[in-house]
């Protein structure tokens, strides 16, 4: 049998329902890599006692499996809280906490069968795309152990690449799916706003940035992962209909629209663009037709929507963090100045972002009356080196935030449209990049099946990083 850290997530699944793999020998598999690898990489945190562990999935190997993820090891994102397993946040201040209960997709993750072993790292408070913190540091690229995996998502997507995962759970409101999917060669899903429910915690009707979302190195595991977290939380409002998987899709005479750097908004290094029309290239080949479009919308006005929302959410949320003297002192710089800039909102300046919100929206719509999707490249920026807080400057242009570098990702975040990185290959020094097929509010399985011929076609995550290659034979 094919070594079972190679295997996808639904192969294994299957290899379990079938009775031909026990759930104590994934087990076992699992916690060998994760001690092999994870040092190097820093990807997994916060992971429970292994003899524990094998008890309790030898405990599993007599059960009949009902569910999909059926005794498969699953490190949960450390923005996710786990009962009785550490949850941090990334921060100083909760380094010892262990909650009492699972936040909805830790519970929906044990519903389906997994066995919650570890968290994945992440950048304190989930703020800033590279996965640094002071409770646990810096996860570490697996193509290259001196730059970042990205974020916040980055202990999820190195986690794949260096088969300490099968699938994992993400997080996205600035492109935390699909920037470390785009730097670690995996595939990250952005859903439609609202497929995936949030929790019933804090504010839920303004709160519409963010959204919890799957990574896998398979379209096939993305999605069934996706219906995993998907469905109802009637504790929340803006529910979404669950889509059937259906990923069987011809390109012939998909239609799609390539927005390049939109007409020079977003600086982008050397060699990115390139990545991504040697991939379009490569769609028009399974026969799609792809043309270049012009910016559908001023991208200053997106980028000030977007700020002045995320500020606005973040300073509700989290202003205890700059008003508590204590508090404020064990937190980063980067979250302090996103709740300052929030408190000096203005109502009127609330409702002019929301305007221009919703302006985007309808032009969105009529875009997608003409195309099945559009595409962006996932990151304006190779992997960078781990030691940095964040790219200060794209080709002579300087970062006026923390977080202009990803740009990129605000015109599908901020309307909450389904966004897929899929891997383009690697750089000149072996870096890997994605591109983000983006479509229409609730087209996800629409999306997911563009992405299913994409990776059929190329199986670009099955190009394993040095640092396991070669290493996956059990």
């Amino acid at each position: 049998m094919k070594g079972l850290l190679e295997l996808s997530a639904t192969a294994l699944s299957v290899a379990i329902h079938a009775r031909k793999v026990a759930p104590s020998e994934v087990m076992a598999a699992w916690l060998e890599q994760v001690a092999t690898v994870n040092p190097a990489v820093n990807a997994v945190v916060s992971l429970r006692d292994p003899d524990a562990l094998m008890a309790e999935a030898r405990a599993l190997d007599d059960l009949a499996p009902k569910d999909w993820l059926h005794g498969i090891p699953f490190a949960v994102k450390d923005l996710v809280a786990t009962k009785g397993l550490r949850t941090t946040w990334g921060s100083p201040i909760w380094k010892d906490h262990v909650p009492e209960q699972d936040d909805l997709v830790a519970a929906r993750l044990r519903g389906a069968g997994a066995v919650i072993a570890a968290k994945t790292n992440v950048p304190e408070w989930g703020q800033g795309s590279h996965s640094f913190n002071p409770v646990f540091g810096v996860t570490r690229n697996p193509y290259d152990l001196s730059r970042s995996a990205g974020g916040s998502s980055g202990g999820a997507a190195a986690a794949l690449a260096t088969r300490m995962a099968w699938v994992a759970d993400g997080s996205d409101m600035m492109g935390s799916l699909r920037n470390p999917a785009a730097f670690c060669n995996v595939y990250g899903f952005r859903p439609t706003w609202g497929l995936v429910p949030q929790d019933a915690e804090g504010d839920t009707y303004l709160s519409t940035l963010s959204t919890e979302g799957p990574m896998a190195r398979t379209i096939e595991d993305v999605a069934r992962l996706l219906l995993v977290l998907a469905g109802e939380n009637p504790e929340v409002p803006f529910p979404r209909a669950v889509p059937d998987l259906t990923l069987d899709r011809d390109l012939k005479g998909c239609r799609i629209g390539w927005l390049t750097d939109w007409g020079g908004a977003y600086p982008i290094e050397p060699g990115i663009l390139a990545s991504c029309e040697a991939a379009l290239r490569q769609f028009e080949a399974m026969g799609a037709v792809v043309e270049p479009l012009p910016p559908p919308f001023p991208a200053e006005k997106l980028w000030s929507s977007w700020t002045t929302l995320r500020a606005m959410l973040n300073a509700g949320a989290k202003r205890v963090l700059a008003e508590d003297p204590a508090k404020r002192a064990l937190t980063k710089p980067e979250t302090i100045w996103e709740i300052e800039q929030g408190l000096g909102l203005s109502a009127q300046a609330v409702y002019e972002a929301s305007v221009i919100r919703s302006r985007w929206h309808a032009h969105a719509a009529r875009l997608f009356e003409r195309y099945d999707a559009v595409v962006l490249p996932s990151a304006q920026v190779w992997p960078f080196p781990a030691d940095w807080r964040w790219p200060e400057e794209i080709l002579g242009r300087k970062m006026d935030t923390y977080h202009r570098w990803m740009e990129v990702v605000v015109p599908a975040s901020l309307i909450g449209l389904p966004a897929l990185s899929v891997p383009v290959g690697f750089g000149p020094e072996g870096l890997p990049m994605g591109m983000q097929i983006i479509g229409r509010s609730g087209d996800d399985m629409g999306i997911l099946a563009i992405g299913q011929a994409w990776h059929r076609a190329t199986e670009w995550p099955q190009k394993r990083p040095p640092l396991v290659a070669g290493a996956v034979s059990r």
